[in-house]
């Protein structure tokens, strides 16, 4: 043991400053391996091998000659051992190093990674919710901040955005089932939230509470807010007090990345139209102005997949 010690610091410590490089890339693996196995029952294992791994070196010690050659014996197996044992590990592992390989994370930005994946969850959600009859009402934060709202009425969850999650809140007969929940990012902020009710007159027939709580939400701020209809199963999107009815899963988590993702920084108006406005009050047609009740449902299949975030600011 001293010997290997010995040789260790003439062979690396004495040595060019490729055997610095060399100690520095050992470190680093040893530290990844330490990382993939954290919080994972392979730590215990670890721990035991290496208690094994100190005794040898006692019996070589000690020169215990039918103890070395027992544990020397038993490290053959043991080798193929811990390629089963560490299976799940090392499979993890591999996976990992394959994902830094991967071309796409130097042309994707993290934020539009975010919605896509908050888009991709919110429609399953929606699709197996609509398949069960379940009623749901899910409010997608954007430049509006939410978080006052979801603390006065909500329960705080403040939980991994997951389809099946989603889905087992709005399961009928839960105690968080008849609110509204807020999704910020990939979080779950809160769930059971009282959103407050539109006051503009709609066909009580056809859209019930929900549908009037996200118009009122929609019509305070620009959150995206999805609808399921307990009635029929109908998925809707309400953005700025529209509905778009009868959305399937891809059209919907399309227009949720569509509204939700990083928009490029918007132009300066002409100086033809800041002069039209400005100096003679002149007209000019604004597409943000309010919507008429009677045309603010709008029939999912006949919308274009741009829609209409592209007359919103």
């Amino acid at each position: 043991m001293f010997d290997a010690l010995g040789t260790f610091f003439d062979t690396f410590l004495r040595g060019t400053w490729t055997s610095v490089v060399d100690i520095v890339l050992v470190a680093v693996i040893i530290y990844g391996l330490f990382l993939l196995i954290r919080g994972t029952r392979a730590v215990r294992i670890v721990i035991g091998l290496t208690v094994v791994y100190l005794v040898y070196l006692g019996a070589q010690f000690l020169d215990l000659v039918l103890l070395t050659s027992l544990l020397e014996a038993g490290a053959v197996v043991g080798l193929f051992a811990i390629v089963v044992v560490f299976q799940p590990e090392l499979r993890r592992g591999l996976e990992q190093i394959g994902r830094l390989g991967s071309l796409n994370r130097f042309f994707t930005s993290p934020e539009i990674t975010a919605a896509d994946t908050t888009a991709r969850e919110v429609s399953r959600a929606a699709r197996l919710l609509s398949g069960s009859r379940h009623g749901a009402l899910i409010v997608i934060e954007r430049e509006t901040g939410l978080h006052d709202l979801a603390a006065e009425s909500g329960i705080p969850l403040n939980a991994e955005l997951r389809a099946e999650l989603l889905s087992t809140i709005f399961y009928r007969g839960t105690a968080l089932h008849d609110g509204a929940v807020i999704v910020a990012g990939n979080r779950i902020l809160a769930a059971g939230v009282l959103l407050p009710l539109s006051q503009v007159a709609l066909d009580s027939e056809r859209y019930g509470t929900r549908h009037r709580a996200a118009i009122g939400l929609s019509e305070q701020t620009d959150a995206v807010i999805v609808v399921v209809s307990e009635e029929t199963g109908s998925i809707s999107l309400v953005m700025r007090g529209r509905i778009e009815r009868n959305l399937s899963e891809d059209r919907l988590r399309r227009r949720i990345f569509s509204l939700i993702r990083p928009q490029a920084p918007r132009q300066a108006a002409p100086l033809l139209r800041r002069t039209l406005e400005g100096r003679w009050q002149m007209p000019v047609a604004d597409d943000d102005e309010p919507i008429d009740p009677d045309a603010r449902v709008v029939d999912g299949e006949a919308v274009d997949p741009a829609g209409m975030e592209s007359r919103s600011p």
